[in-house]
Protein backbone atom coordinates (compact mmCIF):
# COMPACT_ATOMS: atom_id res chain seq x y z
CA UNK A 1 0.00 0.00 0.00
CA UNK A 2 1.56 3.26 -1.10
CA UNK A 3 2.00 5.88 1.57
CA UNK A 4 1.82 9.62 1.06
CA UNK A 5 4.04 12.06 2.91
CA UNK A 6 2.51 13.22 6.16
CA UNK A 7 0.96 16.72 6.09
CA UNK A 8 3.75 18.05 8.30
CA UNK A 9 6.31 17.13 5.64
CA UNK A 10 5.18 20.05 3.47
CA UNK A 11 5.55 22.70 6.16
CA UNK A 12 8.63 24.86 6.43
CA UNK A 13 8.17 25.27 10.18
CA UNK A 14 7.61 21.59 10.99
CA UNK A 15 10.08 19.97 13.36
CA UNK A 16 12.31 17.30 11.82
CA UNK A 17 10.73 14.45 13.77
CA UNK A 18 7.24 15.28 12.40
CA UNK A 19 8.32 14.12 8.93
CA UNK A 20 8.94 10.59 10.24
CA UNK A 21 5.50 10.22 11.86
CA UNK A 22 3.80 7.17 10.33
CA UNK A 23 0.88 7.81 8.01
CA UNK A 24 -2.61 6.82 9.16
CA UNK A 25 -3.72 3.38 7.90
CA UNK A 26 -6.07 4.71 5.20
CA UNK A 27 -3.91 7.55 3.94
CA UNK A 28 -3.65 6.28 0.36
CA UNK A 29 -7.26 5.05 0.30
CA UNK A 30 -9.15 2.09 1.73
CA UNK A 31 -7.52 -1.32 1.66
CA UNK A 32 -9.61 -4.49 1.71
CA UNK A 33 -8.28 -5.35 5.18
CA UNK A 34 -9.15 -1.92 6.55
CA UNK A 35 -12.61 -2.00 4.97
CA UNK A 36 -13.26 -5.42 6.54
CA UNK A 37 -12.23 -4.05 9.95
CA UNK A 38 -14.52 -1.02 9.54
CA UNK A 39 -17.58 -2.92 8.32
CA UNK A 40 -20.67 -1.29 9.84
CA UNK A 41 -18.69 1.49 11.53
CA UNK A 42 -19.63 5.16 11.13
CA UNK A 43 -16.96 7.36 9.57
CA UNK A 44 -16.77 11.15 9.71
CA UNK A 45 -14.98 13.53 7.38
CA UNK A 46 -13.77 16.69 9.12
CA UNK A 47 -11.81 19.74 8.02
CA UNK A 48 -10.01 22.11 10.34
CA UNK A 49 -7.77 25.12 10.03
CA UNK A 50 -4.46 24.88 11.81
CA UNK A 51 -2.24 27.65 13.15
CA UNK A 52 0.51 26.69 10.70
CA UNK A 53 1.36 28.68 7.62
CA UNK A 54 2.79 27.03 4.54
CA UNK A 55 5.86 28.40 2.77
CA UNK A 56 3.62 29.88 0.03
CA UNK A 57 1.68 31.96 2.59
CA UNK A 58 -1.38 29.72 2.66
CA UNK A 59 -2.87 28.75 6.01
CA UNK A 60 -2.61 24.99 6.48
CA UNK A 61 -5.81 22.97 6.85
CA UNK A 62 -6.24 19.27 7.52
CA UNK A 63 -8.95 17.13 5.99
CA UNK A 64 -9.32 14.07 8.20
CA UNK A 65 -11.31 10.88 8.00
CA UNK A 66 -12.24 9.56 11.45
CA UNK A 67 -13.74 6.41 12.86
CA UNK A 68 -14.54 7.52 16.39
CA UNK A 69 -11.30 8.95 17.78
CA UNK A 70 -9.14 7.05 15.30
CA UNK A 71 -7.77 9.05 12.36
CA UNK A 72 -7.88 6.82 9.28
CA UNK A 73 -6.46 9.43 6.88
CA UNK A 74 -5.21 13.00 7.15
CA UNK A 75 -4.65 15.10 4.05
CA UNK A 76 -3.13 18.59 3.93
CA UNK A 77 -5.46 21.18 2.43
CA UNK A 78 -5.95 24.92 2.03
CA UNK A 79 -9.01 27.13 1.88
CA UNK A 80 -9.03 30.78 0.97
CA UNK A 81 -6.17 32.85 -0.34
CA UNK A 82 -3.46 34.22 1.98
CA UNK A 83 -5.09 37.67 1.71
CA UNK A 84 -8.64 36.46 2.43
CA UNK A 85 -8.11 34.58 5.70
CA UNK A 86 -9.85 37.23 7.84
CA UNK A 87 -12.74 38.07 5.49
CA UNK A 88 -16.37 37.19 6.22
CA UNK A 89 -16.54 33.43 5.59
CA UNK A 90 -20.36 33.40 5.19
CA UNK A 91 -20.58 36.10 2.52
CA UNK A 92 -20.20 35.93 -1.21
CA UNK A 93 -19.77 36.64 -4.11
CA UNK A 94 -16.21 35.72 -4.77
CA UNK A 95 -14.33 37.10 -1.79
CA UNK A 96 -12.22 33.91 -1.72
CA UNK A 97 -12.55 33.52 2.06
CA UNK A 98 -12.00 30.11 3.66
CA UNK A 99 -14.94 27.77 4.10
CA UNK A 100 -17.14 28.73 7.06
CA UNK A 101 -17.54 26.27 9.90
CA UNK A 102 -20.55 23.98 9.76
CA UNK A 103 -21.91 20.86 8.13
CA UNK A 104 -21.96 20.27 4.38
CA UNK A 105 -23.36 17.56 2.15
CA UNK A 106 -20.93 16.09 -0.35
CA UNK A 107 -21.91 15.53 -3.94
CA UNK A 108 -20.49 12.50 -5.72
CA UNK A 109 -16.97 12.88 -7.14
CA UNK A 110 -17.27 13.92 -10.77
CA UNK A 111 -14.86 14.62 -13.58
CA UNK A 112 -13.96 18.30 -13.87
CA UNK A 113 -11.85 18.72 -16.98
CA UNK A 114 -8.86 16.49 -16.29
CA UNK A 115 -9.50 16.67 -12.55
CA UNK A 116 -12.13 15.70 -9.96
CA UNK A 117 -14.75 17.94 -8.34
CA UNK A 118 -16.77 17.17 -5.18
CA UNK A 119 -19.61 19.64 -4.61
CA UNK A 120 -20.04 21.04 -1.10
CA UNK A 121 -23.54 22.20 -0.14
CA UNK A 122 -23.75 24.05 3.19
CA UNK A 123 -26.46 22.87 5.59
CA UNK A 124 -26.66 26.33 7.19
CA UNK A 125 -27.63 29.82 6.04
CA UNK A 126 -25.03 31.76 4.05
CA UNK A 127 -24.65 33.33 0.63
CA UNK A 128 -21.74 31.16 -0.57
CA UNK A 129 -22.08 29.13 -3.74
CA UNK A 130 -19.92 27.13 -6.12
CA UNK A 131 -18.10 25.43 -3.25
CA UNK A 132 -16.27 22.16 -3.64
CA UNK A 133 -13.31 19.99 -2.84
CA UNK A 134 -10.81 19.78 -5.67
CA UNK A 135 -7.13 19.69 -6.53
CA UNK A 136 -5.66 23.16 -6.66
CA UNK A 137 -2.75 25.21 -5.48
CA UNK A 138 -2.87 28.01 -4.54
CA UNK A 139 -6.21 27.82 -2.79
CA UNK A 140 -9.48 29.60 -3.31
CA UNK A 141 -12.70 29.71 -1.28
CA UNK A 142 -13.11 25.96 -1.76
CA UNK A 143 -11.33 23.20 0.11
CA UNK A 144 -8.26 22.56 -1.99
CA UNK A 145 -6.08 19.48 -1.85
CA UNK A 146 -2.68 20.52 -3.24
CA UNK A 147 -1.72 16.89 -3.83
CA UNK A 148 -3.74 15.04 -6.50
CA UNK A 149 -3.04 11.66 -4.88
CA UNK A 150 -4.84 12.94 -1.75
CA UNK A 151 -7.91 13.77 -3.83
CA UNK A 152 -7.81 10.32 -5.40
CA UNK A 153 -7.57 8.69 -1.94
CA UNK A 154 -10.52 10.77 -0.68
CA UNK A 155 -12.54 9.81 -3.76
CA UNK A 156 -11.79 6.12 -3.17
CA UNK A 157 -12.96 6.42 0.44
CA UNK A 158 -16.15 8.22 -0.63
CA UNK A 159 -16.97 5.52 -3.15
CA UNK A 160 -16.19 2.58 -0.84
CA UNK A 161 -17.96 3.73 2.34
CA UNK A 162 -20.52 6.21 0.97
CA UNK A 163 -19.30 9.35 2.76
CA UNK A 164 -21.97 12.05 2.32
CA UNK A 165 -21.06 14.74 4.87
CA UNK A 166 -18.21 17.05 5.80
CA UNK A 167 -17.94 19.01 9.02
CA UNK A 168 -15.75 22.11 8.98
CA UNK A 169 -14.74 22.54 12.61
CA UNK A 170 -13.28 26.05 12.76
Amino acid sequence: EAELASPEHHLETAPQQAATKPSPPGQAGPSQALLARLLGETLQLRAKRTDLQRTDGQRQWLLELHQGKTVLASWPAVSGTPQSQNLDRNWSPGNGAPLPPGDYTLGPPELWGSDIWITLSPLFANSRSGLGIHHCNPGSGCLCLPDRSSLLALTAWMQEVNIKRLRVLN
